[in-house]
């Protein structure tokens, strides 16, 4: 838990932000279309605006790589 990391290599333009999401905290027209669905991942950029909104953790990060971002988990 003591290790460092050099978080100055991250380059802003590129990161982004995979957290999980519950259905019902979603605007009612997109817990329409989700199905029955409980929990998604929204893929945020640095400033917060969400670019992304998928089924499962897995394919949020396999999205983020196929446009050149570098997706990081957020709590």
């Amino acid at each position: 838990m003591n290790t460092k990391y050099d978080l100055s290599k991250l380059d802003e333009g590129r990161t982004v932000y995979v957290r999980s999401v519950k259905a019902e905290d979603l605007p009612e027209d997109v817990r329409e279309q989700v199905g029955g669905l409980k929990t998604l991942y929204a893929v945020h950029d640095s400033e917060g605006q969400r670019l992304a909104l998928v089924r499962d953790r897995k394919f949020a990060f396999v999205l983020a790589r196929q446009n050149d971002l570098a997706p990081v988990t957020v709590h």
